[in-house]
């Protein structure tokens, strides 16, 4: 996954270079986020979350750091790793392991909070095969995806777009700009690989359809 990546928390700006796929063991970020940027979104205890709905458009929910996501059309489920900074202020990304989770970037709203919460996983985990995502540009508009939350809350998600883009083009704004509503990003890599890593990403754009408790 190697998304060129710049969206505004608040009023901090947000910059990083998320490279690797799970080609190889040893991919780190080429660049990430100033110190600065690290408290636009921290983890926040005590937020009570609004009543969750099942009909009607869904309020926006109160901060709950989501621990599994499902995705059954493709066949994911996987528990969620918390991805933030490395010491030296790279981004993290999901370790290469035989056993793939994706992880939620920490530092973008949780799902089914205002904004776009983004989730990364690897589309292979080198000698291991294929990664969490190996599907994920299979999912098409109206399919549903379900981050299940800390307070026991089912966040449900329905896609509204997959999109294949070469990175060197990547979508920064309508990835990570500022949105009036809660929406989910799922990020991994896609199209050919030339030995370096593969040359795409495959981002998949959902909006919060439900919260059923």
């Amino acid at each position: 996954m190697t998304p060129l990546s710049r969206r505004t928390f608040g009023t901090m700006a947000l910059t990083a270079l998320l490279t690797g796929c799970g080609h190889t063991g040893g991919d780190r970020p080429a660049t990430a986020p100033s110190a600065a940027t690290r408290g636009g979104t921290t983890d926040t205890a005590g937020t009570t979350p609004a009543a969750p709905e099942t009909t009607g458009t869904p309020r926006p929910l109160g901060r709950s750091v989501p621990v599994r996501l499902r995705i059954p059309a493709i066949g994911v489920d996987t528990p969620l790793l918390s991805l933030g900074l490395e010491p030296d202020g790279t981004v993290q990304v999901p370790p290469i392991t035989a056993h793939d989770r994706a992880g939620w970037y920490r530092f973008s709203p949780t799902p089914g909070q205002i904004g776009p919460s983004v989730v990364l996983g690897h589309v292979t985990v080198g000698s291991y095969g294929d990664g969490v995502f190996r599907r994920l540009d299979r999912l098409r508009t109206g399919e549903t995806i379900v981050a299940r939350l800390e307070n026991g809350t089912e966040a449900q998600f329905t896609v509204t777009s997959t999109r294949t883009v070469a990175k060197a083009h990547f979508p920064t704004d309508d990835v990570y700009g500022n949105v009036n509503r809660p929406e989910l990003r799922l990020i991994t890599c896609g199209g050919p690989h030339d030995g370096d890593g593969y040359r795409d990403n495959v981002i998949v754009f959902a909006a919060l359809s439900a919260a059923v408790p």
